[in-house]
């Protein structure tokens, strides 16, 4: 997280809540809300038209891009442990079910492949993210649309519109909720906002009605989950459930249930007893009817960041910095590094997740002369090379407040990295951003060249260059197929 939100707790709901609820789901009568403008409507409409809107091309072509580097992730992934584990619950749960988990031969219900698929988007820090939402949509939603698509035969062209309204959702979740809100009820957006954005993508290629989306909404606001405790993992594996396969699970359960006939609370988004109006989330920084204002008008695509190297996006300015100063500075030349980076700067100094330990990072960099894929995320190397934990001993991390953006200005991250020499001389390397965030998105050619980048040592060049192709040619696509085609392969040995 950027801002330093304190620990809190909520103090204990006191007494119960009478409710007075007609079948309709109206509200009760005295509650002081002030002036309270319908969201339920415009939203249910929106989702539930989604797989035809009339999106802008700079808009289409985010999504087409999003998916890409979505789907690129999954197969740099598909052998990492949190994959295996996911595919490893698929079968136990659904063995020979009819539907694909990308990145892999294998076959699920499709809950459980959608779930599998998710895992392995976010089995490494890899993945695309929205910064002022603190979401990372596209390991959810991408998997979904993806299926949910192929069952119901929908073109490329209605997969694209589904897609962008999912990270429409989840984008604009959060932030009408208030991303403290959430934080000081011990909810993270991470496990949230994909539950939502995932559920209103595979509405839109099930072709629910407004009605049907909003008893889905109702599901969704029962799964809506996750714990801040993710920030303590260790593997990258209750992460990988948080940030990707419970979303995608939850969401499309929802979409599935209300497509069954599931009726739930009405107008759940307006209802002052319901959830998206529940107390905990009246806190300071709420702005509820901004989950409606401007659709159609305002894309959180554009909002959207990808990584350009496979570390926490926090990390990504240090990273480089420490790369470009490794051009000229030998190991044996450091004797302490500093790394002045905004926000918490204490939880990636001591971050239990090597993608996410900046001393850890500074180390392999300084030591190998690069970043590799697999060494980034390796939990074994972290632990077991004595030569890395000596090194990272001399790297320190602190919190530079000038470097900080004010309430409500647009997120960036940054960092400045010292790098104090054995002869007592200083080299310095300050980067405001890395290319990648909505301020300085990455360029098309960028996001074909990362993903070229992943997939090229798992499937070859040939293949790379089949992926890019399709992705960028999905508005035109008779249907998804060849994606999912491509996206069936053996999978490797877990890489740790």
């Amino acid at each position: 997280m950027k801002t330093g939100y304190a620990t809190a707790a909520l103090a204990a709901t006191h007494g119960s809540l009478a409710l007075a609820q007609s079948n309709s789901g109206s509200r009760v009568e005295g509650a002081a809300d002030g002036e309270w403008r319908e969201i339920t409507p415009a939203l249910t409409a929106y989702i539930a038209g989604a797989a035809s809107h009339s999106i802008p091309a700079g808009i289409r072509e985010r999504a087409r891009l999003h998916i890409l580097d979505t789907l690129a992730s999954i197969i740099a992934c598909s052998s990492l442990e949190a994959a295996e584990l996911g595919r490893a619950y698929a079968a136990a749960m659904s063995p020979g079910g009819g539907s694909d988990i990308l990145g892999s031969r294998q076959t699920a219900s499709p809950v459980d492949a959608v779930f599998a698929s998710a895992m392995t988007a976010h089995a490494a820090e890899i993945n695309d993210f929205i910064p002022s939402a603190y979401v990372q949509p596209g390991p959810a939603i991408v998997p979904v649309a993806i299926e949910a698509a192929r069952t119901n035969g929908r073109t490329g062209s209605e997969f694209v519109g589904a897609v962008t309204a999912g990270y429409e959702i989840a984008g604009r979740l959060p932030k009408a909720i208030g991303t403290r809100n959430l934080y000081l009820a011990g909810l993270a957006n991470h496990g949230i906002a994909p539950t939502f954005g995932a559920a209103a993508a595979s509405a839109a290629m099930m072709g629910l009605t407004a009605e049907q989306v909003d008893h889905m909404l109702a599901y969704c606001a029962q799964q809506a989950s996750g714990s801040w405790q993710w920030l303590l993992d260790v593997r990258h594996i209750e992460k990988a459930f948080v940030f990707g396969g419970m979303g995608a699970r939850n969401g499309m359960q929802a979409a599935t249930m209300a497509r069954l006939g599931f009726t739930g609370v009405s107008d759940s988004f307006d209802n002052e007893n319901a959830w998206f109006r529940w107390r905990a989330f009246q806190g300071e920084g709420k702005n509820h009817a901004s989950l409606v204002e401007g659709l159609h008008q305002h894309y959180e695509l554009s909002l959207a960041a990808m990584k350009r190297y496979p570390v926490g996006g926090p990390t990504q300015p240090a990273v480089r910095a420490l790369l470009d100063l490794r051009s000229t500075i030998r190991p044996e030349q450091v004797e302490a590094i500093v790394v002045d980076m905004p926000g918490e700067a204490a939880t990636f100094e001591r971050a239990n997740m090597p993608a996410l330990n900046i001393p850890y990072l500074a180390a392999i960099i300084m030591l190998d002369g690069r970043l590799d894929f697999v060494d980034a995320q390796s939990l074994e190397r972290q632990k077991t090379d004595e030569r890395a934990k000596e090194f990272a001993r001399r790297v320190t991390v602190v919190r530079d407040e000038a470097q900080e953006t004010g309430e409500g200005e647009d997120r960036t991250e940054s960092a400045r990295v010292t790098v104090r020499l054995a002869d007592g001389t200083e080299r310095e390397r300050f980067v405001a951003y890395v290319p990648g965030f909505p301020t300085h998105p990455l360029s098309k050619r960028e996001v074909e060249e990362k993903a070229r980048e992943l997939v090229e040592p798992v499937l070859g060049m040939p293949t790379a260059d089949r992926l890019v192709t399709l992705c960028d040619e999905l508005d035109d696509a008779p249907s998804i197929d060849p994606i999912v085609e491509l996206m069936r392969f053996e999978g490797g040995t877990s890489r740790s």
